[in-house]
């Protein structure tokens, strides 16, 4: 069976794995910050109705670089993101780069840890520290069976997150100040306002290699690549608008807010509320188990250790880490690991096309 679209002929069976690239790169990107709604307040909607624009412009970023990425990885066949560093960096400062992605991922993937910790703490009858640890011993389980069991989550979550997104854009339509996204003024300075879009996807897709890069070398159809990119990209772009709309129509109050998106949740109902703080939970969890499962694969190449060893220290290790608490971590590591991963992304934009055309 064939479907066709814009002039080139792709089987159903292909569509069928695009779409799970898609859900995987959506997963990968979409964490907690995301899902909570700080990251598109801090990145984005603070700026006013330039960030409508700013939006549109780190979306084009993601579908290309997105793209770029897995494809380099499919036309090399990088076992994990150190190969595809190196390929980028040369050997030596390919290595010393493999290393700092190392050290980013386990300490993102700690915040990670943290966070599911903190939701079930703020939101559930569960302590902090049984959080921690139903969040290792559930991770452990889903990372044991590898890349697949990671993608077959993604394609539960990643669509609730787009429902819930949308009812916040329906709950929206209409209220006095829904159209703020498109009139909103900022005095915030210009450069400031178009560096934010690409320190944003900078960091995401700097992070996001330890998934990416293994994905598209295990996948042999480039079109399904090239589709499954695009439209990932393109959801995250979606998801961006929707929820910079939807907080813009409550700017400047909804700042004042831990986990603004939980809020106007609200107005639907605590109920849907609830499900919704399960929905954020679900999405720390994605990436926690990609940025663990990209960790294995470079731990393994490197010492030549068996998985689930590797795992269980893993998640040990930021199981302890995590003590240090939520907003530490992210307060402490992000503004860091954002400065340092423009290298890399400024590697990745100058690349000759070679092997990603």
């Amino acid at each position: 069976m064939v479907c066709t679209y814009g002039g080139g002929d792709l089987r159903l069976q292909a569509w069928g794995k695009a779409i799970q690239i898609a859900f995987t790169y959506v997963g990968t990107i979409v964490g907690a910050g995301f899902a909570t709604g700080q990251e598109i307040l801090q990145f984005f909607t603070r700026y006013g109705a330039a960030a409508t624009a700013a939006i549109v412009l780190a979306g084009l970023l993601f579908v290309w670089l997105g793209v770029r990425t897995m494809l380099l990885a499919h036309s090399i066949r990088a076992a994990s993101y150190e190969d595809l560093n190196k390929h980028l960096f040369g050997p030596r400062l390919g290595e010393w780069f493999g290393l700092f992605t190392l050290v980013m991922l386990f300490g993102i993937t700690s915040v990670m840890m943290a966070g599911g910790g903190s939701v079930f703490d703020e939101h559930f009858p569960v302590s902090y520290q049984t959080g921690l640890l139903l969040t290792l011993v559930v991770a452990y389980v889903v990372i044991s069976k590898g890349l697949k069991a990671i993608m077959a989550v993604n394609t539960v979550v990643v669509p609730l997150m787009i429902v819930f997104v949308l009812l916040v854009v329906v709950s929206t339509i209409g209220t006095p100040n829904a159209g703020r996204w498109l009139t909103a003024s900022s005095d915030r300075p210009f450069l400031q306002i178009w560096t934010a879009p690409i320190l944003y996807v900078s960091y995401n897709l700097a992070t996001a290699q330890a998934v990416l890069v293994p994905l598209g070398a295990s996948v042999d159809d480039r079109k399904a690549i090239k589709w499954g990119g695009a439209l990932g990209g393109a959801l995250v772009t979606a998801m961006l608008l929707a929820g910079h709309f939807a907080l813009s129509s409550q700017m400047p109050g909804i700042t004042q807010f831990e986990i603004p998106m939980s809020r106007l949740i609200e107005r639907l109902g605590k109920g849907v509320q609830l499900l919704f703080v399960g929905v954020i939970f679900s999405e720390i969890f994605t990436t926690f188990t990609a940025n663990v499962y990209g960790l294995t694969l470079q731990i393994r190449e490197r010492t030549g250790w068996p998985d689930k060893p590797v795992i269980a220290a893993i998640l040990l290790g930021a199981y302890f880490v995590g003590q240090f608490g939520f907003s530490k971590l992210v307060s402490t590591l992000y503004p860091l690991f954002g400065l340092l991963s423009l290298i890399w992304f400024a590697r990745l934009m100058a690349r000759p096309r070679d092997a990603a055309g």
